[in-house]
């Protein structure tokens, strides 16, 4: 897969990571979105042992091996001045035109809290 990152987009995803190191993870996430699903990017601390580069020229991203299947090899992330979310595309389709970037670099380091569904 090969991800192509315009200029303002590369610059709000480099200010995003700061000094701190980090991934830009492609999930495709159908958890309580009420639809098919949504296209978000996620910033890990590291890559879990399912996950694979996508080449891009300078920010390193980062895709479930299983979740290639809802995206196409070739994609673009774009973004706007007046909008704090990306558009993904590629060539035949829009992945989505409020692609939010979620930093879960912290969070990762918490312990986990239990599910307030899971019944004992």
């Amino acid at each position: 897969m090969n991800i192509q990152v315009s200029p303002l987009a590369e610059s709000r995803l480099n200010a995003m990571l700061g000094d701190r190191p980090g991934y830009f993870k492609l999930f495709y996430d159908t958890d309580g979105c009420g639809c098919d699903g949504t296209a978000v990017l996620l910033i890990v601390n590291e890559p879990d042992s399912d996950d694979i580069r996508i080449e891009s020229d300078s920010l390193p991203f980062l895709i479930n091996k299983q979740q290639q299947i809802y995206f196409e090899p070739y994609l673009r992330l774009q973004s706007e001045n007046s909008f704090p979310s990306y558009r993904l595309s590629s060539d035949s389709m829009i992945y989505g035109n409020h692609v939010k970037a979620h930093d879960l670099r912290d969070i990762a380091d918490t312990s986990p809290q239990p599910l307030s569904w899971f019944v004992r």
